[in-house]
């Protein structure tokens, strides 16, 4: 065994897990690969040391892989509940991987909420958010996007802990081989169907030329740096802007990521919506044209994300959620 994957210690195990001191029962995201069985291992021992947290189970069932019961086995000698919670949704041909994962988290949520779990753990590692943030790359996003995987996060309500960011996948097989527990291997890895598995073959490539796990790593902690900045500048020019109308001479005074930022805050906040699924080039294009617009002195109008984005002659901006479209009557034509 190389000392690149030896098995974590005691004291490395309680530095990861150390973010879930304050919860009281942590609910462990488990499907039989190395990645989770390594934190249900982790979690268990550290929660026995601590007697204060509880530790729960669950494996979505979304039918993309066969259910092997060794999930089942390896909580039942830990002492851990374990529940198996069915996809019942519609399989579609297209994003399945996406698909599933938004189900697997609706589900997991939803079972934290029944058994009072504040907590949710899942076991993305290094090798993963080195994937994140190729696939963020390769889709066009945008400093936000290229931050990767936050390790806490909320989502439903319940607290979501990735505790496993900063380690390898070779570290968690090898605590798993250290601790003589089995794990399975998901053939879905090795797709290539699948978008994730073509870019983990593009990384491969990648890493020939010099770009490994630790520069996109390296990219995405960075990119954190960036994003923090932009957003404490956008916190400083909201506070400098009106609650109702936005001076769009204040605004575009402010560099253009940050004018940006307030922008996408403010159409998200108006249409009740998350920033993120606005599309960063439609914001771009918006910043755009208003800035050009307020130039001239002209007025301007767009609607994104069902937000009506309004400026007026004389330079200010308003927004408001598109009016809802009637309904026609039945015997309308």
């Amino acid at each position: 065994m190389s000392a690149a994957s030896a098995p974590l210690s005691c004291a490395q195990v309680d530095a990861l897990l150390q973010p879930l001191e304050t919860a009281r029962c942590i609910l462990v995201a488990i499907s039989g690969g190395p990645d989770s069985t390594a934190l249900l291992l982790m979690a268990a021992a550290w929660a026995a040391r601590r007697k204060t947290i509880q530790v729960a189970a669950a494996t979505v069932d979304h039918g993309l892989r066969v259910e092997s019961g060794q999930e089942a086995a390896i909580c039942a000698r830990l002492n851990v509940p374990h529940a198996i919670l069915q996809w019942r949704g519609v399989k579609l041909s297209t994003r399945v991987q996406e698909r599933a994962r938004e189900a697997r988290y609706g589900l997991l949520a939803e079972h934290a909420r029944a058994i009072g779990a504040d907590a949710i753990a899942t076991a993305h590692h290094a090798d993963d958010q080195a994937e994140t943030v190729l696939f963020r790359l390769v889709r066009g996003s945008g400093i936000a996007g290229l931050r990767g995987m936050e390790a806490v996060s909320r989502r439903e309500g319940i607290l979501h802990f990735r505790p496993l960011l900063s380690v390898p996948k070779a570290d968690l097989i090898a605590f798993c081989e250290a601790q003589d527990t089995p794990y399975a291997s998901d053939p879905s890895n090795d797709n290539p169907r699948y978008a994730r598995t073509r870019l983990r073959q593009l990384l491969a490539q990648l890493q020939k030329e010099g770009l490994d796990r630790e520069g996109f790593l390296r990219l995405a902690r960075r990119a954190a740096e960036a994003d923090d900045a932009i957003a404490a500048a956008a916190d400083d020019l909201e506070r400098r802007l009106g609650l109702e109308t936005v001076d769009a001479a204040v605004l575009f005074s402010a560099p253009v990521a940050v004018a940006q930022r307030v922008l996408a805050r403010r159409i998200a906040a108006a249409g009740g919506r998350g920033e993120s699924r606005l599309g960063l080039e439609k914001i771009e294009r918006l910043a755009a044209l208003l800035r050009e617009a307020r130039t001239s002195g002209k007025g301007h109008a767009a609607n994104i994300g069902g937000v009506l984005i309004r400026l007026t002659p004389g330079g200010h901006l308003q927004f408001a959620p598109e009016p809802l479209r009637r309904q026609p009557k039945e015997n309308e034509s």
